[in-house]
């Protein structure tokens, strides 16, 4: 009938003689003098608070400080903090960028021979003129105009507009010529050309 080890007399009688010791033990252990006065007493019982403050004191006032600090530096960031920057693709000093635009709609896409546009040698001569083609360009270049000049042939483009301002412009690769304005549809203020460079 499976109720688990039986222990023997032996087993038993070891058993009863380490309770025996171990109440013995026990009875001759004695308190040591004012034990349970010093346990009544809890630490720190008596002493102020004052003396906590005054450690802790000088970690609240660099954190106040330090605070302050910052508040102040992100006060003044605040007030000079710079505005929106420009950002465009790095030109020649002294350059504004200026976009291709081909106002034939079919054309702003492809770039074929039949869509290229033409850059001038010289803005004061017909456009369509043989010796006159300095460069192609396509919709949507980039090119760097270092100055404009207003008194250009009178060109016309495939919507109507009219303009007689040229940019003197540079493109990838190095090509330079003058760019018809009815060829760009430029928002940027870009100082006129001197008189020997038109």
């Amino acid at each position: 009938m499976g109720a688990g080890p039986r222990y023997g007399d032996a087993d038993e009688e070891a058993a009863a003689l380490l309770r025996a010791r171990l109440r013995l033990a026990d009875e001759q252990i004695e308190t040591p003098a004012g034990l349970w006065a010093r346990v009544r007493e809890q630490p720190g019982a008596g002493r102020s608070t004052a003396g906590v403050w005054a450690r802790r004191r000088p970690l609240a006032v660099a954190l106040a400080v330090a605070a302050a600090v910052a508040a102040v530096a992100l006060g003044v960031w605040w007030l000079v903090r710079p505005g929106p920057v420009d950002i465009r693709p790095a030109g020649p000093p002294g350059t504004m960028p200026v976009t291709v635009y081909n106002s034939e709609e079919a054309c702003r896409t492809g770039r074929t021979l039949e869509c290229a546009l033409r850059l001038a040698k010289d803005p004061h001569t017909a456009y369509a003129a043989r010796g006159n083609l300095a460069g192609r360009v396509w919709h949507g270049e980039v090119l760097w105009a270092r100055c404009v000049a207003s008194d250009g042939q009178l060109l016309r483009d495939e919507e109507g507009v009219t303009s007689t301002r040229w940019y003197r412009v540079t493109g990838v690769g190095g090509v330079s010529g003058w760019l018809p304005g009815v060829r760009t549809r430029n928002t940027r203020e870009v100082p006129e050309c001197p008189a020997g460079e038109r």
